[in-house]
């Protein structure tokens, strides 16, 4: 469990500890070579498979990519099975390499909706990899950061009734725990590729205070070198949390 930054000041890494991105625009990618939608979805796990490895390697320890929204059942409904059938594709395919690699998986979001051997999967999945230290990778699917407000305000209130009282203070720090993301520290880096420069109910309690990152490159196309422009971008930012840039430089000179 870690502290949130509004807090405690995170420490200073030149290597983001925590990117969460936002995985945009496969289906653009299909249409610009005019290929059904499917392909740039496959396509699209390429790209995560690349951004994984390339994510281990550089030393971040989280990663947490937004797969599906709750949101993006509104999508039509034949591209919706697709995805959850790559979906369960990938489980079935990607899990034991994970393993294999020593990468954690885990799934944030309302999973009760999704058909029985997804649920089946990703539990066999993080059981599998829960003893594994070298990168987590979240996978957020049905998830919505509203959603996951709401439901840590129903398990904390359901462990903490007194809080309910009228005048009783919320404390965020006690809070924090319910979040789906309670396991990891909050995101150093937020990435959305694709051009649209919005969070979309991402992650919403836990991006206070990341540093974000907008790129036209559409997800398939997004690699390590995309990642690493990412990371070049994050080391020229002046993280103050609140602070005054002279207070920042007088910490960095102290320690």
């Amino acid at each position: 469990m870690f502290t949130s930054s509004t807090r405690e000041i995170p420490e200073e890494r030149d290597t983001p500890r925590h990117v969460a991105i936002i995985m945009d625009g496969n289906g653009r990618w299909a249409k610009q070579r005019l290929l059904p939608r499917v392909a740039g979805h496959r396509r699209g796990v390429e790209a995560v498979r690349e951004i994984v490895r390339a994510s281990a390697e550089r030393g971040i320890g989280y990663l947490t990519l937004f797969a599906f929204s709750s949101e993006n059942w509104r999508r039509p409904a034949d591209e919706v099975s697709i995805l959850m059938e790559l979906f369960l594709k990938a489980l079935e395919v990607e899990v034991g390499r994970l393993h294999d690699n020593g990468i954690r998986l885990k799934v944030i979001g309302d999973t009760t909706r999704f058909d029985a051997r997804i649920r089946a999967r990703i539990a066999a999945g993080e059981a599998l990899t829960a003893a594994n230290t070298r990168l987590t990778l979240t996978i957020a699917a049905n998830y919505g950061g509203r959603w996951d407000i709401a439901q840590a305000a129903r398990a904390y209130h359901r462990q903490h009734p007194e809080a309910l009282a009228d005048g009783a203070p919320l404390d965020p720090d006690a809070f924090a725990p319910f979040l789906a993301l309670a396991y990891a520290p909050e995101p150093d880096l937020f990435i959305r590729t694709g051009g649209e420069q919005r969070i979309s109910n991402f992650v919403l309690w836990q991006l206070a205070y990341a540093e974000l990152w907008f790129t036209d490159r559409l997800w398939p196309d997004f690699d390590a070198a995309a990642l690493d422009e990412a990371i070049a971008s994050y080391r020229t930012r002046e993280r103050r949390y609140g602070r005054t840039s002279e207070q920042v430089a007088a910490q960095a000179v102290a320690s």
